[in-house]
């Protein structure tokens, strides 16, 4: 089965120096069916004016995962973790016990876009943790590849939850089959450009739901930007 959730369909909300586009229920925007699709909870499609930001601010039992698209975000948090992340960097924020952070545009000028994912952790009151790798664009071009999992890699940092995360990049003729497991379920996420997707024309904003699916096929990306996330 296969579900397709638009971009125009979203919940939206624009607060001057920032504009946010909600996948699933989030702050003011409530749709009963779209509140999280299995342990993934968030995807919000952020855009932060140069010099704003969202101030300190708590998070509990909650994985917090930023994907940056274009330009550079300042993060600090209780934990003592200060860095400045940019384009192909994913962040892993365990909430757990409890974290207080906050998030700002590094820049005065330039806005920065980004996705912040929230995944449910397997059991509540883990330590907190901290965690930033770096994906580059080559190493996305062209195929998906594994961003985020539960298993400790090279190429993408760890999530305490059975949730797999990839990213990729696709232009032109470029393409690409995912074997998918039936006893799992896909959510596919276009963060930029268009894409065929098992015959569905997608464009940014876009998503599929995948269930009982035996694969994915991605062709004719037009400065494609995509990410699945496979999950329990």
């Amino acid at each position: 089965m296969i579900e397709r959730r638009n971009a125009a369909d979203r919940g939206h909300a624009h607060h001057g120096w920032l504009e946010s586009w909600h996948s699933f229920s989030f702050a003011d925007y409530y749709d009963a069916k779209h509140t999280r699709f299995g342990s993934l909870r968030v995807i919000n499609d952020d855009t932060v004016a140069g010099g704003g930001g969202f101030a300190p601010h708590p998070h509990r039992d909650m994985e917090i995962i930023s994907y940056v698209l274009s330009g550079a975000l300042a993060h600090k948090d209780s934990m003592g973790n200060g860095s400045t992340i940019r384009r192909g960097d994913i962040q892993r924020m365990s909430a757990g016990t409890g974290v207080v952070h906050s998030e700002y545009n590094a820049s005065g000028s330039e806005p920065v876009k980004f996705l912040q994912i929230w995944i449910t952790p397997e059991r509540q009151g883990l330590t907190p943790g901290y965690e930033q790798k770096h994906v580059s664009d080559d190493d996305k071009r062209g195929r998906l590849i594994a961003i985020a999992s539960r298993e400790a890699s090279e190429t993408g940092i760890t999530i305490n939850q059975d949730v797999r995360i990839y990213a990729g990049l696709f232009d032109g003729e470029e393409q690409w089959r995912q074997p998918l497991q039936r006893q799992r379920q896909y959510y596919l996420h276009v963060a930029n450009g268009v894409i065929i997707a098992n015959g569905e024309r997608l464009q940014k904003g876009d998503a599929l739901k995948l269930i009982e699916e035996s694969e994915l096929r991605l062709a004719d990306g037009q400065q494609a930007e995509v990410l699945l996330f496979d999950l329990a």
